[in-house]
């Protein structure tokens, strides 16, 4: 009688052992996850003369600072217009649904047509030839940019900030903040001399010949490019990958940045991603409760991700393959580009016939601007491969998540950005993180789609920065 007592015995201790075990492994793998974070790498220390482009140009490199302007040829719009109106009639949309199969061919034919038909090419080189535009040779490729001195009176301080975009969009998302940024605004004693590049491999600019351009690579060209027009400290501003290449030149370079701001400001380390996990039984010890939805449930969030990041597989995987299609067919072009400029802006327009692309976030015209700087460029292609470089195991070698960086930075997070971390996640990185802007409107393209606000945020946080410069008894810009 007593022998079932002692197996019950002996299986508690066993599930007790069993259980201590499991707690012993986790709280392991939390202190070595700390003191992975407590022992951040330092930047990597990268070459400012590693060269992109082909290898018989070494030698012969032209870094004068040369004029540039967009050009419509005639010769182009005709091949363009035949490839648009001689498409294969595109395959119908399933009844009943919008944008959850990706583009609703439906209203492609609207957008397509228009492009062919009334989009006014005349109008728009000379809209998109409005600012000052330039190229300039660094690491063997031509890099091209836009630059706009401010008009101000001699009171008024200028200021240089650097402007990144990223995929799948180009120069053409700031063209609306840029008027704003280069004037006086009440309430500041300074204005802002803007330089937009294009990224290496995007648009107007040239891309590297061999592999190993990623972000890093990338951040050492645009640090080149403003020492270049004569800075030797600056602001940096980005999103998307142009998010990633400041963030990274404020790591490598914090004695030239002086300050940081980001609207897509996001820290993937093995810290944050316990401090998630936390989050998802206890989201009160990581995130406030208005803003928990943002976060959790986690299974929704992953979900979401899942549907939207396919095309990242593809670039980081086969960019080459799949940009045969899209540089041949304007078409497959619009239909892959624009679909980002629904779902990005609003995750609910996947439920709209139109994509949510006939609301008043942007227009036609503003759309076609940004497809005609990928498709006059045919670089569709080479900024695909911008993913297959920063997941390649020698860019993830650099280990740049880990790394620290003090330059004060300022991030705005959008309510319909596709991710979403609260401050104690970015202070793990971002050590001097003055302040964030948590909005409850705008999507992922945040200049192009609410520049008034953008400028707004950028002003408020570089005279943050000037406050935190003069405070810390730094020298200041």
């Amino acid at each position: 009688m007593l022998r079932p007592a002692r197996l019950s015995c002996d299986l508690v201790i066993a599930m007790a052992k069993l259980l201590l075990g499991f707690l012993a492994a986790v709280v392991g793998v939390a202190v070595y996850m700390s003191c992975k974070c407590c022992n951040p790498p330092k930047p990597p220390n990268l070459s400012l003369d590693e060269w992109w482009g082909p290898n018989e140009l070494k030698g012969r490199q032209d870094t004068s600072i040369r004029p540039f302007q967009i050009k419509f040829s005639e010769e182009m719009i005709k091949d363009l217009k035949e490839r648009l109106n001689n498409h294969r009639p595109f395959t119908p949309p399933l009844e009943g649904i919008g944008f959850q199969y990706g583009f609703n061919t439906k209203y492609l034919d609207n957008l397509v047509s228009y492009w062919a038909e009334k989009y006014p090419f005349a109008d728009r080189e000379k809209f998109l030839n409005q600012f000052p535009q330039f190229k300039t040779n660094i690491q063997g490729l031509d890099i091209h940019f836009i630059r706009v001195k401010p008009q101000v009176p001699p009171k008024v301080q200028v200021l240089p900030i650097l402007l990144l975009h990223g995929w799948p969009g180009s120069v053409r998302e700031f063209y609306e903040a840029i008027p704003l940024l280069t004037k006086q605004t009440p309430g500041y004693d300074f204005a802002f001399e803007v330089i937009v590049p294009s990224l290496p491999g995007y648009g107007f600019s040239d891309a590297a010949v061999r592999p190993g351009l990623g972000v890093a690579q990338a951040a050492v060209i645009m640090k080149s490019l403003m020492n270049r027009l004569g800075y030797k400290k600056y602001y940096v501003q980005g999103g998307d990958w142009g998010a990633a290449i400041v963030s990274a030149m404020a790591k490598f370079y914090p004695e030239e940045v002086l300050g940081h701001h980001s609207n897509a400001l996001l820290v993937m380390t093995s810290c944050t991603t316990l401090k998630m996990f936390i989050g998802a039984f206890f989201p009160s010890l990581v995130v406030e409760p208005h803003l928990a939805d943002r976060m959790y449930p986690l299974s929704t969030k992953y979900s979401i991700l899942l549907e939207e990041m396919g095309y990242a597989h593809l670039h980081a995987t086969k960019p080459d393959t799949i940009g045969v299609a899209l540089a041949d067919s304007p078409s497959g072009l619009l239909a892959y580009i624009v679909e980002k400029f629904s779902t990005w802006t609003v995750l609910e327009n996947r439920n709209r016939p139109d994509g949510g692309l006939n609301s008043e976030k942007f227009s036609k015209d503003q759309l076609i601007d940004n497809l005609m700087i990928y498709w006059i460029s045919n670089s569709i292609t080479t900024s695909m491969r911008f993913y297959a470089e920063y997941f390649s195991d020698k860019h993830r070698a650099l280990d740049l998540e880990s790394v620290e960086c003090t330059v004060p930075t300022w991030a705005l997070q959008a309510k319909n950005e596709l991710t979403y971390q609260p401050p104690g996640f970015l202070k793990t990185k971002y050590k001097n993180l003055i302040d964030v802007t948590v909005l409850d409107e705008g999507g992922h393209f945040f200049a192009f789609e609410l520049p008034k606000v953008f400028t707004e945020d950028v002003f408020k946080a570089v005279k943050a920065f000037k406050e935190w410069h003069a405070k810390a008894s730094k020298t200041e810009l």
